[in-house]
């Protein structure tokens, strides 16, 4: 139960702060925009994916990686979906970022905070 909480509550530290981004910018995310505003919106992406991996982690108070590794996969399922519901229907920018970028982001989170855990 617990691991399941973990992964919802880092989910919707990832997909707020998305949902959030392109509201406050009114940028589509299904569509081609201005190349600095795609670097922006990918490192945003990389440090709130990376945060939500690390609080996923907390969360959950596991000693391996199961937390993280849920919390990617749920990420990587969400934007393949996206991707096929959309078939040549706008740019695949954010979806692409999402499978490659920041699902593993989220996995570096959960392991930093196993890391710092061992340390501290």
């Amino acid at each position: 139960m617990r691991i399941t909480l973990a992964v919802v509550g880092g989910y919707l530290i990832f997909a707020v702060s998305a949902v959030l981004l392109f509201r406050l910018t009114k940028v589509d995310p299904h569509s081609p925009a201005a190349a600095g505003f795609e670097v922006f919106a990918v490192a945003y992406g990389l440090a709130f994916a990376l945060l939500s991996g690390f609080v996923a982690g907390k969360i959950a108070h596991r000693g391996d990686l199961m937390s993280g590794i849920a919390l990617a996969l749920v990420i990587a399922v969400g934007a393949t979906i996206s991707m096929i519901a959309r078939p040549g229907a706008g740019a695949i920018w954010t979806q692409t970022s999402a499978l490659l970028l920041f699902a593993p982001a989220a996995l570096a989170g959960d392991w930093m905070r196993r890391r710092t855990r061992r340390t501290a």
